[in-house]
Order: structure tokens, then sequence, then C-alpha cells
């Protein structure tokens, strides 16, 4: 009699149990999408959402500069096609960094540039990709004729590429990865009007021309337009690597030299060197003593009108922040020599002290002077700063073209292990360096 009324008693509560854990699960859903819970949920999306758009699409209103002024989509176009000299054809344009986005493109276009039937040497080409918005980090502007009347840049033209998944230079975007690829220099350099760079740094356009030749690929001087420094003392290029915009969730200073935060980063970019219209402060640039141009030009007091920028601020931190660094592909390194390279990381090589796993970098104020790790002050006293960031390194292996550090000095990353265990005198062995770099290539 007993066991027979055990069996309604145990099925009773087996349903008293589910029933708690529905009504539980029901709750949690509700609380998640009702009161403030909600409003986060739906402002996140819509960030998400805002800054994605900025970050791919948005000129800022450089098209002002780039098109206006330099007059530059009159090069891209050509003379046959309503512009000046022969044009940029798709050849040329994936030749200096310019990446397409594939998933901008027609299926029929894809199939014809497959069979060989679109002209891949001929201006006019540029112009039809660039009305399907497919040149990464490029926008033209087109009169109803068909002919190009302005151009603009985005920030996904120096700090985007693509997987080469349809061809090299075409394929799916790859946001926040580095163009190591895009010669800024070169591109700039056939602007029929370089005017407002003579006129800013007081020299004419053959200097101007000469400096813009010596950047090279992946390459870019952020910091010319403010104190005039075209070259290091020992005459090389005074350019930076385009840093990549991954990965900088938790990271405090953004840039090579911690000249500012992300936001301030993108302030400074989007207002100053894109050339978009927009307001950036920092009293810092008025010291006439390190920075002359940008003393006489106003540069730390930019007020463009109407701002263009500073509403779209908030929501491209956000997407940037949302970008995590790329994980390198299985076989593109050893795990047996990585797995000791992490012990050495953390332990002998001494470099987890600065760069802190998971961040790869410090929390908190993460900059160190030139002395500290072995290099000359030339960049860092181009910042406010005077000292360099230490540079997260998850997806170090992304961007290795133009070599490492802030100039590309070292080559490889077996030069950068064999400069730390030098200043250091860290006596690491052959075999300990090679687990190193392996374990560097795993991040």
């Amino acid at each position: 009699m007993k066991k027979t009324m055990a069996w309604p008693l145990l099925f009773g509560f087996v349903l008293l149990c589910v029933a708690i854990e529905q009504q539980m699960a029901g709750q949690s859903k509700a609380s998640k999408s009702s009161g403030f819970d909600a409003t986060i949920d739906k402002n996140a999306t819509q960030m998400l959402e805002e800054g994605k758009h900025t970050f791919r699409y948005d000129t800022f209103g450089s098209e002002a500069f780039w098109g206006d002024a330099l007059q530059l989509h009159r090069a891209i176009a050509g003379a046959k096609n309503g512009g000046v000299g022969g044009g940029v054809s798709p050849k040329t344009a994936l030749s200096v960094g310019l990446k397409v986005d594939a998933d901008a493109l027609p299926a029929a276009l894809k199939q014809q540039i497959k069979d060989g039937k679109v002209n891949l040497d001929d201006a006019a080409t540029t112009l039809a990709l660039l009305k399907l918005n497919a040149v990464v980090g490029v926008t033209g502007f087109f009169e109803q004729n068909g002919n190009l009347r302005s151009m603009g840049i985005q920030c996904a033209f120096c700090h985007a590429s693509v997987d080469d998944s349809f061809s090299p230079g075409i394929g799916r975007r790859l946001d926040g990865w580095s163009n190591r690829d895009l010669n800024v220099g070169a591109i700039v350099s056939l602007a029929p009007n370089l005017k407002p760079f003579t006129d800013l740094l007081g020299v004419d356009a053959g200097t101007v021309k000469k400096v813009l030749a010596s950047w090279g690929p992946g390459c870019f001087d952020a910091e010319l337009d403010k104190d005039g420094k075209a070259l290091r003392p020992d005459g090389k290029r005074a350019c930076t690597l385009i840093p990549p915009a991954f990965g900088l969730a938790g990271v405090n200073l953004h840039t090579w030299t911690g000249f500012g935060s992300v936001p301030y980063w993108n302030a400074y970019v989007a207002a100053t060197e894109m050339h978009g219209a927009g307001t950036f402060f920092d009293a810092r640039l008025n010291n006439a003593e390190q920075y002359p141009v940008a003393a006489r030009s106003g540069a730390g007091d930019t007020r463009g009108t109407p701002d263009r920028v500073t509403a779209k601020l908030a929501a491209l931190h956000f997407y940037q922040l949302a970008i995590p660094a790329p994980k390198p592909a299985p076989g593109s390194f050893d795990k047996s020599a990585a797995a000791q390279g992490q012990a050495i990381f953390n332990g002998k090589g001494k470099c987890a002290r600065c760069h802190v796993p998971p961040l790869y970098t410090e929390p908190g104020n993460n900059l160190h002077s030139p002395g500290e790790i072995g290099v000359d002050s030339f960049q860092a006293d181009r910042s406010p700063t005077h000292m360099y960031r230490t540079a997260p390194l998850a997806g170090l292996w992304s961007h290795a073209k133009g070599g490492f550090y802030h100039d590309g000095r070292f080559a490889t990353l077996r030069d950068v292990v064999d400069h730390y265990d030098g200043v250091s005198h860290l006596g690491l062995s052959e075999p300990e360096k090679a687990a190193l770099v392996e374990y560097l290539k795993s991040l």
C-alpha cells in the first residue's frame, strides 16, 4: 500500500519541480525584456548597428577635402570620364592597397569578373565599383549624368581589409584589421591640387610628394600636419604603421604613443586627418614649440560646421570595442612549442609583466619611456606623452606585414624577441626564443 502511494507523490513532486523551473525561466526571460534591462538591450543593439554603419560608410563630410579641395576624384575618373589624366583602374587601385567588398558585388558581375569579361584596366570599371559602394573605405559622389563629382573616405579606409575569398584584394570585409597594403602616400600624390598641404606646411608640391613617397604601404603620418616633421633626423621616414582597430575592449590608451583614448583618436582622425566636419579639442596642440603647424592652423580647437562627427563617436566607439582580435588559422603555429613559449612569456621572458594576459597590455596607464623599451624617442616626442604604449598582442599575426613596433624597425617576431633579450638581459636560449615566437604567433 505504501509503495503504491509513493508513485503519485513522486510524480507530483516532479511536476512541481518542472513548474518551478518553468516559472523561473519565464521570470528570467521577462527580466531581460522589461524595465531598464530592455532599454539597455535595445540601446546596445542600436549602438552596434549605428557604429558599424559609421565605421564602414560615414565620410563625416570629408568629401569637401578629398574631392572638392584636393580634386582626387578627378584623378580617379580620368580624362575619358570627365576627370584628368589616365584615371585609376581597378588593377591600379588594388596595387596601392584599396580593397573591394565582394558582398557589394552583384552575382552576375562576380561571374563576369571570373570569366574575364570585365576590363580591370579601365578607370570606368573603378567608377562602376564606386557606384556599387564596393570600394572599402571610399565613397564616390556622382552627378545625375554619371560623372564622379567628389569623393570621401571612412574609418574603414585604413582600418579594414578583406579576406581575399574572391581574389586578391576582393573578399568579405574584415573590420578593424590594419590595412598594411594601403599606400596612402601614393594615393594622395595623385591629387591634382596639393595646395592644401603646401599652404599648411609651407613647402612646394615636389617636397610634399617626396614625403608622401617615403611612407610606403601600411604607413601613415598623423602628426605631420601638427609638427611638420616630415622625416626622422636620420633621414628615414617619420610615418608609423597603421595599427589595428580590433581587440580594444579594456585597453586604456590608443595609438603607438598613447596620444589619447580610442574616442579621442576617433575625433582626432575624423576631424583633422580625414578632414571631416567635426569638433576636436586638445589644448596641448597649442604648444608652438612642439606643434608649430597645429599652433598656426588652430587644429587643437577644430570646429567644423555642421558638426558631423561628435554625434557618431559614441556608437563608433561601441562598435570598435565589439570587434574581437582574430584567431590564427589552424596549423599556422606549432602548438607544442607555443605551450612552452607561454611558460616563457609568463616567466623567464618577463613579457607578461607589461603584456598582461588576456589584454596583453597593462590595465591602467600603459605607457613606458623610450629608455625602458630600448628604442629612440623620436616618435614618442611627437606625442604629448613623450612615451610609448604597451601594444596589445592579440591578433598580432594579422598585421605582421611591414614589420613590428611603431615604425616597422623589426622585420620579424624573432627580431623583437632578440631585442628584448638583449635590452632586459634575459639570457634566453635559442630553443626558448623559438618557442616564444610560436606563442606570439598563437595569440
